[in-house]
């Protein structure tokens, strides 16, 4: 293969991993990060962070090649994924797979540094990252799904971290579950003219004009379930301040989505960056 053949195809793999598009490897490092902090009362063991860090690249990287393989027949008909490498032709099914594979490999090889709690349930986390792009086809909802396969690092990371999972993991991993449900929804409502044409199910169609109603009040529920956390684990002032600006950026989203512009959905869904990082940054502190 010459050089510019293998550039091109590098550069296919890169852009089919998303890895231009960091937001969706954040929005799940966040959660992963609160667990670590949490599980390790603010002194994470070091291999563990770098295994999950490495980890959470990994794995979000395969969960949007599987993604494009599952909606290869999808995305050309929709205006924001139309050129995505996969829709547009230039990589095929049997690379993407290939690729698919070798990312998880790379996960499971990571895991294989952890206890074997952990190892078992990298299998659970990978039948879900692999399964949920598929869930559009069958349920109206795969925001659900996708926060049921990016909070499972929670769980995972208390396992990691202290070789069991306290109660405290499991509230979490619901409000982080609830979490992907409101920022998904807010990001499919961005697509929601093309997937009623097509027939793709999502939240976004499920509310219906309820949409902003419910997701306020599922991110009440979020915050009180993480208020829940901070009880549990008696926590003080630096982490519900972190919390008291998440609050205020849900706030923001909610102002962001109010006359369903598609473009002011799509900053709502980049918010939730921030949300995750407000929350993160009360725990360090709250910790140090």
């Amino acid at each position: 293969m010459d050089t510019a053949r293998l550039m091109d195809r590098a550069q296919q793999y890169w852009l089919l991993c998303r890895f231009n598009r960091p937001i969706g490897t954040l929005i799940l490092l966040w959660p992963t990060l609160w667990a670590l902090w949490l599980a390790g009362e603010g002194r994470p063991d070091p291999l563990v962070l770098v295994v999950f860090c490495v980890g959470v690249v990994s794995m979000r990287a395969a969960g949007c090649v599987i993604n494009d393989y599952a909606d290869r027949k999808i995305d050309p008909h929709v205006e924001r994924t139309k050129s995505r490498p996969m829709a547009a032709g230039k990589v095929s099914a049997k690379e993407a797979l290939s690729l698919f594979v070798v990312l998880c490999l790379l996960s499971f090889c990571l895991v294989l540094l952890l206890n074997l709690y952990t190892i078992l349930l990298s299998f659970v986390a990978a039948f879900l990252a692999a399964s949920y792009p598929f869930m559009k086809r069958y349920t109206h909802l795969p925001q659900a799904y996708l926060g049921m396969a990016f909070g499972f690092a929670v769980p995972m990371a208390f396992s990691a971290q202290t070789n069991h999972i306290p109660l405290v993991a499991w509230v979490l991993y619901l409000a982080v579950l609830l979490w992907a449900l409101v920022y998904d929804t807010m990001y499919a409502m961005v697509d929601k003219d093309d997937d009623l044409k097509i027939g793709v199910k999502s939240t976004a169609i499920l509310f219906g004009d309820r949409e902003r109603e419910i997701m306020a009040g599922l991110q009440v529920i979020i915050i009180g379930l993480l208020v829940w956390v901070g009880q549990m684990q008696q926590l003080g002032f630096f982490y519900y301040a972190g919390l008291t600006v998440a609050a205020g950026l849900f706030v923001y989203q909610q102002k962001l989505i109010f006359y369903r512009v598609k473009a002011d959905c799509f900053k709502a869904f980049l918010n939730s960056n921030w949300f995750g990082l407000a929350v993160f940054v009360g725990l360090v502190f709250e910790y140090l």
